[in-house]
């Protein structure tokens, strides 16, 4: 399912416009991405849980040349599904 996809899912299930479906998904995924900016979590009682980890530096290898490569440290997004999006899935 694409964004466009879900969207038409959201108007449909929600009896609301497309436009309104759309706006709605934008919002929701603004504000997620500004608490993961700040280092913030957003927990989705039954879906599951948003949230940043700290990747440490790492040495790597590049698949090309064989050369040793270093990788820096980075922060990046996480989520884990929660007990209800796993039971959905798993039927």
């Amino acid at each position: 399912m694409n964004k466009q996809e879900l969207i038409s899912h959201m108007a449909d299930a929600a009896d609301i416009t497309k436009v309104a479906a759309g706006d709605a998904l934008d919002a929701m995924i603004g504000s997620i991405t500004d608490s993961l900016k700040r280092g913030d979590s957003v927990a989705l009682v039954g879906f599951g849980t948003f949230s940043v980890r700290d990747r440490a530096a790492r040495q790597g290898r590049n698949p090309q040349t064989g050369e040793q490569i270093s990788i820096a440290a980075a922060r990046v997004p996480a989520f884990k599904a929660g007990k209800a999006l796993k039971g959905a899935v798993n039927y």
